[in-house]
């Protein structure tokens, strides 16, 4: 640095600064005109398996049926250095899409599972229908799910989401365009044994 220039710098826990730093990256870089014109996409791979939480437990960082890189051993031996086989496609900053190998091994899962401090018991309660089914084999299978709405963001040069989607929502999760909710009739609710109860309202001692 030299006399003149300006220095940033983040302390905390290490989430926290990399999604400020990279945030005040992105608003210096549009600020000063430093962003290329074009389009740039790119995949982001190996993503980590497992983070720890607050009172030094693991949680998955996608979720708990993502296949890691790994052997079952491997992943129990340092969880911490455990990658997933998750990936996520990016355009010019913005994530269109992302997805996962899901774990198609009953081992591994279990593993997993352990890893999390999930017991054998509580694993078998939860979901013993999925241990079973692996018990019998699986094939590898996995996908990927684009968001069309953040690519015509982009390709429109909008600045948020909400300036292209079909079909907002507001706050209250109702949807201006179909006028949704909607009142559901008598003949509707009994099809579907639900009945709807007023609340009566409180009285004002």
């Amino acid at each position: 640095a030299k006399d003149g220039d300006i220095v940033f710098f983040g302390a905390g826990k290490r989430q926290m600064v990399e999604e400020s730093m990279g945030a005040l990256r992105i608003k210096v870089g549009h600020d000063m005109g430093a962003v290329a014109a074009g389009w740039a996409p790119l995949w982001v791979v190996d993503f980590p398996m497992f983070e720890k939480a607050g009172d030094g437990s693991w949680t998955a960082l996608h979720h708990p049926f993502t296949s890691p890189s790994c052997t079952p051993e491997e992943l129990e031996a340092n969880p911490g250095s455990a990658l997933s086989r998750a990936y996520d496609m990016v355009l010019n900053g913005t994530e269109l899409g992302g997805g996962s190998i899901r774990i198609h091994d009953q081992a591994m899962q279990r593993a997993v599972f352990r890893v999390l401090g999930i017991e054998a018991e509580e694993a078998e309660e939860k979901f013993g229908f999925l241990l079973q089914a692996l018990k019998f084999g699986a094939p590898p299978h996995g996908g990927l799910a684009f968001g069309l709405d953040r690519l015509v963001m982009l390709m429109t040069g909008a600045q948020s989401i909400r300036d292209v989607i079909a079909f907002p929502k507001t706050q209250s999760a109702a949807c201006v365009m179909t006028d949704a909710p909607g009142t559901v009739d008598a003949k509707a609710l009994r099809e579907l044994n639900i009945r709807l109860r007023e609340q009566k309202a409180q009285s004002a001692e």
